[in-house]
């Protein structure tokens, strides 16, 4: 008795399952890749060991990028990277720190100071924390490691957004005097806040300059050889360039002598430092930003 034709439909069954895992595999992959595109993009960028965020104060691109009164800068940027089309989110300065750090506003709109420990929500801080890595602010002027003080001198609340949060230790605020000088002691990423005069808000864009060069200097040399990144951005503009602002990216993981052309803002950068240090979540409007692209290694 031929035992063929009984086969046939045993093959058919078979080639059918086959087929159907097969479908199955592959729809359950693009699920899977559409679900999980922003870990896939985060997966793309470097892991520093450290990052030093420095905020500077009310400078279009221009007045910045190429001007030879911030030699150091320029030195940064030739060395590191610039960002050609880099914005603020709005005006005045305040709004733009809360953005950069948590993804939002908060409903501020001016620059008045906030009532301490009065917020909740989500931030870079609290995301540090809670994926097992460590944060830390140095605010120059501040009277005191903690100090929730709104003035004092030329140090400003306004611009350190890290004290409006619940979430994020005070003991975290340290004073810059406090910043270390065995930079293999640093927080997982840190900001570095100049006080009003040296972060170009009350004095010149050369006071300034020099004093990034005369304190960080030594922290971007050693960027270079131990695997870690220095950034210097700007809150906002001169209110004169659209809110265009320098930001300046430089250390190992990052290609010297790029500049990317497309546009980034606050919620951008914020994204891109939750990414590089892997926290696996993305503040306020950070979920719906871009990592900074085209600058690594």
């Amino acid at each position: 008795m031929s035992t063929g034709t009984p086969g046939r439909p045993r093959t058919t069954r078979t080639k059918k399952t086959v087929l159907a895992a097969a479908l199955a595999a592959t729809v359950g992959a693009t699920l899977t890749a559409l679900d999980t595109g922003s870990a896939s993009a985060a997966a793309t960028l470097p892991r520093p060991d450290h990052i030093v965020v420095v905020m500077m104060e009310n400078h279009a691109y221009k007045q910045i990028i190429g001007s030879s009164s911030a030699p150091y800068l320029n030195s940064l940027a030739k060395g590191g990277a610039v960002l050609k089309a880099s914005y603020g989110i709005t005006h005045p300065s305040q709004p733009n720190y809360f953005a950069v750090f948590s993804g939002s506003t908060q409903g501020i709109t001016g620059d008045g100071c906030y009532s301490v420990g009065s917020m909740s929500a989500p931030n870079l801080a609290s995301e540090l924390i809670a994926a097992g890595r460590t944060w830390g602010s140095y605010n120059e002027s501040l009277p005191s490691e903690g100090s929730t003080t709104c003035k004092s001198g030329k140090y400003a609340q306004k611009h350190n957004p890290w004290f409006a949060f619940k979430n994020v230790p005070t003991g975290s605020g340290h004073t810059f005097a406090q910043f270390p000088s065995d930079y293999g002691k640093l927080p997982t990423v840190s900001f570095v806040v100049p006080n009003l005069c040296n972060d170009m808000h009350d004095c010149s864009v050369g006071t300034g300059d020099s004093w990034i060069k005369n304190n960080l200097a030594g922290y971007a040399d050693w960027a270079r050889t131990h695997n870690s990144l220095l950034v210097v951005t700007y809150d906002e503009d001169d209110r004169n360039s659209g809110n265009q602002i320098p930001t300046v990216l430089y250390g190992q993981p990052v290609k010297a002598g790029t500049a990317p052309t497309a546009k980034y803002n606050h919620y951008d950068m914020l994204r891109t430092l939750e990414d590089l240090a892997a926290v696996g979540k993305h503040a306020g409007k950070a979920a719906d930003a871009t990592d900074i692209a085209g600058i690594w290694n």
